[in-house]
């Protein structure tokens, strides 16, 4: 014994209980020791003496006295302590969940620094992973957010479209249009790779990129572009002269873009106003690029040919652009629909913890 404030006080009732459990013939071996454990410790024995008579490490010892503060006596006869509720009290708990809510740890080895030096407390990396799961968190990237997002101005244009699709005539179409840049890069991509096996991916130093203009409709996903060595109002034209041509049975196009500089630009003016002209331009809200379909086909485009795939060449880069908006386009447009579709929802930032 020492001089030492007890680590643990018992009760008359929970003393006279664990005496008893000492005191049988026939009780399990770890029941015992949990028993003798906190009569000693109830006493004024030191850890490292109880440890050392009980022949159990000091992490045991630990854990014991956490589950004896939530469960009280019922914890003795547990066989299995996965589901404890850590080293750490309920307050310190609390207190760490705001802490990582203001504050995010990029992996489990900051959460194992701060705990260690908030709480004095050691914990591993599946220790802390397992914790952090406990408390209510997930390892994710956060979503990207335009930095404005005006809400009414999404509530208006999503307003504005459902009304046009309603009256929409028999002669009359929709396309949403944007431009592109792949870049001649390989794009690494996750995937399933056998667990012992280094997998890589060779790597292009080229620079290059091909420049695309396109505009899709989503009724029957014909993609409409044309390729450039730079993206302006001439390329603009381009693609809505080609619009015009390839559907001479329609009245009118209606044309949804964003708000680039080359869309509104002077030179464009007088052919957009000129008779007869079947074009019609919608521009979408500022900062709302989720509001445009066209952007998601860029990602099933990556995702079919550049993702985890290498072209020693140029050339090859864009034959293989190419022939996904050609030929993979139109074969499979019917596995992509649910993905580039026009399901708007308006973004808010008072939906998200903005970091």
């Amino acid at each position: 014994m020492n001089d030492q404030p007890k680590s643990v006080s018992l009760t008359e009732d929970q003393r006279s209980a664990l005496q008893a459990i000492c005191r049988q013939r026939k009780v399990p071996v770890l029941v015992w020791k949990r028993a003798r454990a906190f009569i000693l410790l109830d006493a004024g024995v030191d850890a490292k003496t109880i440890c050392f008579i009980l022949d159990i490490g000091p992490t045991v010892l630990t854990e014991w006295k956490f589950a004896f503060a939530g469960a009280g006596l019922s914890f003795l006869g547990l066989k299995d302590y996965s589901q404890r509720q850590g080293h750490l009290f309920a307050a310190q708990e609390k207190a760490l969940t705001e802490h990582f809510t203001n504050n995010p740890a990029s992996n489990a080895d900051e959460v194992c620094a701060y705990i260690l030096a908030e709480y004095g407390q050691s914990y591993c990396s599946s220790g802390a992973t397992k914790l952090m799961h406990r408390l209510g968190f997930v390892y994710k990237k956060p979503q990207s957010l335009p930095a404005q997002a005006d809400e009414a101005a999404q509530e208006a244009f999503i307003a504005h479209y459902e009304t046009l699709m309603t009256g929409l005539g028999s002669d009359e179409m929709v396309v949403f249009s944007d431009a592109v840049h792949p870049t001649h890069q390989s794009r690494l991509a996750h995937g399933w790779f056998p667990k012992d096996q280094k997998t890589a991916i060779k790597s292009t130093s080229g620079r290059k990129r091909l420049n695309i203009q396109g505009a899709i409709d989503l009724e029957t996903f014909q993609f409409t572009f044309v390729e450039a060595e730079k993206i302006n109002a001439q390329t603009t034209r381009q693609m809505l002269e080609k619009l015009e041509r390839n559907n001479p049975t329609m009245a009118r196009i209606h044309v949804f873009m964003d708000n680039a500089r080359y869309h509104h630009a002077k030179v464009l003016q007088p052919w957009l106003n000129s008779p007869n002209r079947k074009v019609k331009l919608h521009f979408l809200p500022p900062y709302a690029p989720h509001l445009n379909p066209i952007e998601r086909l860029w990602g099933v485009m990556h995702k079919w040919v550049t993702h985890n795939q290498h072209y020693a060449t140029f050339n090859r880069f864009t034959e293989a652009i190419l022939q996904f908006f050609r030929q993979t386009l139109p074969a499979n447009w019917k596995d992509f629909r649910d993905t580039v579709s026009d399901n708007f929802r308006i973004i808010s930032h008072d939906e998200y913890k903005i970091i």
